[in-house]
C-alpha cells in the first residue's frame, strides 16, 4: 500500500527540482545580471531568456554535473571516440555523457530504494537490489551509446555503395578526388545524411590545410566502420603510387557488390539453423495442439468411461 505513495513522492521531488533549476536559470539569474549591469542590457537579457528552452537548460545542468566528475585521460579518449562514432562532436559531449550517467545512477538508486522494501524481506537481497539498480543506471548509458554507434555504422555501410558509384562517375567524368568528394557530399545530403556529413568534413579538413591522406584517415577513425577503412586504405595507396583513381574505385565498387551478395547468401544460409528453436518451442507445440488436440479429447472422452465400466 505504501509503494504508490513512495513513487508519487519521488516523482514530485524530481519535478520540483527540475522546475526550481529552470526557474532559477530562466528568471532569477537574469534579473540579478540586470541589477549588476544596469538597464542598458535589459533587452539582451530578455531575448536570451525567451530563447532559452527547457531542453537546453536541462542539457546545461547535465553538462555542469559532468564537469564535476574527475576523469582519467584514458576514459576521456575512449568516451570521446565512441561519441564521435555515434555522431556527437560538440565540445561538451563528454561532460554531458558522464552527467547523464550520474543522473541515471541517482534515479535508479532512489527507484530501487523505493521498491526494495516491497519486493523482499531479506536484507541481503535488498542490498543486492540497490547495488543492481545503481549499476544498471551507471552502465545503461554506455550500452545505449554502443547501440547508437552500431546503428550509425550500419547506416554508413549501407549508404557507402551509392556514394562510391557516384564517386566513380565523378572521377571518370574528369573531376579530381577533392572535387569528387565535395560533389558526392552535396548529392547524397538528403538520402544519406550521415555519410554526407562525414565526407563533407573530409573536404573541410583538406581546405583547412591537412594532407589528403591524413584527412581520409581521420574519416576512418571517426566512423570506425571496417568498409570505410578499406576504402580509405585503397584511396591512400592509389594516391601515393599514382595509379588510376577511377579504375581503383570501380574495382573496389565491384568488390563491395560481391561482398554484399556473399553476406546476403551467408545470412540466408543461416536462417534455417536460426529457425530451429522458434519452430521447436513455439510453432510445433501449437501445431500439435491444433492437429492432435481434438483427437486426444475424443479418446479421453471414450476411453475413461470404458475403463470405469471395466472396473465395475
Amino acid at each position: 500500500m505504501m509503494l504508490p505513495v513512495f513513487l508519487a513522492a519521488f516523482l514530485f521531488l524530481m519535478l520540483l527540482a527540475i522546475i526550481s533549476v529552470y526557474g532559477y536559470r530562466a528568471y532569477v539569474r537574469p534579473s540579478r545580471i540586470y541589477e549588476r549591469v544596469g538597464g542598458v542590457s535589459q533587452i539582451v537579457v530578455e531575448e536570451e531568456t525567451k530563447q532559452a528552452k527547457p531542453k537546453e537548460v536541462f542539457v546545461k545542468v547535465i553538462e555542469q554535473i559532468g564537469e564535476q566528475i574527475p576523469l582519467s585521460p584514458m576514459d576521456q579518449t575512449v568516451t570521446k571516440r565512441d561519441l564521435m562514432m555515434a555522431g556527437y562532436r560538440t565540445d561538451g559531449s563528454i561532460q554531458i555523457f558522464f552527467g547523464i550517467k550520474v543522473v541515471f545512477c541517482i534515479v535508479m538508486f532512489f527507484f530501487a530504494l523505493t521498491i526494495h522494501r516491497h519486493v523482499t524481506d531479506n536484507p541481503i537481497l535488498r542490498i543486492v537490489i540497490l547495488v543492481a539498480g545503481t549499476g544498471l543506471g551507471y552502465y545503461f548509458p554506455v550500452l545505449y551509446l554502443e547501440s547508437l554507434v552500431k546503428a550509425r555504422q550500419t547506416k554508413l555501410r549501407l549508404s557507402l555503395p551509392d556514394a562510391l558509384d557516384m564517386m566513380v562517375v565523378s572521377v571518370e567524368a574528369g573531376l579530381g578526388l577533392d572535387q569528387a568528394l565535395q560533389h558526392v557530399a552535396r548529392e547524397i545530403a538528403e538520402t544519406h545524411e550521415e555519410l554526407s556529413d562525414e565526407i563533407g568534413l573530409v573536404g573541410l579538413e583538406m581546405r583547412a590545410g591537412k594532407r589528403r591522406a591524413e584527412a581520409l584517415r581521420n574519416l576512418a577513425d571517426r566512423t570506425g566502420e571496417p568498409e570505410i577503412r578499406k576504402l580509405v586504405a585503397m584511396m591512400v595507396q592509389t594516391d601515393r603510387f599514382g595509379t588510376s583513381m577511377g579504375e581503383s574505385l570501380r574495382t573496389h565498387s565491384d568488390f563491395m557488390r560481391t561482398r554484399r551478395r556473399q553476406d546476403a547468401e551467408e545470412k540466408a544460409a543461416k536462417v534455417g539453423v536460426k529457425l530451429v528453436f522458434p519452430i521447436f518451442f513455439f510453432i510445433l507445440p501449437s501445431m500439435m495442439l491444433v492437429a492432435a488436440g481434438p483427437a486426444m479429447l475424443k479418446v479421453f472422452q471414450e476411453l475413461f468411461p470404458m475403463m470405469n465400466s471395466f472396473g465395475k
